[in-house]
């Protein structure tokens, strides 16, 4: 299965997704002027991959920001993700979020409370 790679713009986040790592990734803004055409490619690229995913996948979210129409988003791929865990794979979810950004660790908290897969919030410390 080919990657999907996108390259984060002041609005988009960077997408990088490859099966020959075990590990996909969302970082940056997510504020897209339309967030489900912007996410449905990787939507898609996730319908063909829950059909034959990796024994174990870490799904890791650094998000700096995300309105709330990519939030939505993020719990369809969440959704998808489920799926994967339900068949029997290892999924993990690390969020990522700044010590100084109670919005995001709330988001992230709010995420693991509806999500039924392993979910670790991961707090980065500034230096």
């Amino acid at each position: 299965m080919d990657a999907y790679y996108l390259e984060a713009t002041p609005k988009t986040p960077k997408l990088d997704f490859n099966p020959d790592a075990d590990t996909f990734l969302i970082s940056g803004r997510s504020i897209p002027e339309n967030s489900i055409e912007f996410y449905k490619p990787l939507l898609d690229w996730l319908d063909k991959y829950v059909h034959n995913p990796l024994e174990s996948t870490i799904f890791e979210i650094k998000l700096e920001y995300f309105n709330t129409s990519s939030s939505k988003c993020l719990v369809e791929i969440f959704r998808k993700l489920e799926k994967i865990h339900d068949s029997g794979n290892k999924v993990t979810i690390e969020w990522y979020f700044d010590e100084e950004d109670e919005d995001m660790e709330e988001s992230g908290e709010d995420f693991k409370e509806i999500i039924k897969i392993p979910f670790k919030m991961k707090e980065i410390k500034e230096d």
